[in-house]
């Protein structure tokens, strides 16, 4: 994984307050988004977000040693 599972919780938990805000700041710019347009968006950003950290850094699956132990 690229970041911990800690810092990954943090980053979500912190991204959902910042995506319900951006709602009130487009508003601000006259575009409208509906509670199912910002549940979409946000959960394409997160899952984005959780494929990004539990890609291999370089893109190479065997990255990683396995510990077969």
């Amino acid at each position: 994984m690229r970041i911990s599972k800690g810092a990954l919780l943090v980053v979500i938990a912190v991204l959902v307050p910042v995506i319900v805000e951006l709602r009130t700041a487009l508003s601000w710019f006259g575009i409208e988004l509906s509670i199912l347009e910002s549940l979409g968006l946000s959960a394409v950003l997160i899952l984005g977000l959780v494929l990004w950290a539990v890609w291999p850094p370089n893109g190479d699956a065997e990255a990683e040693p396995s510990s077969s132990n």
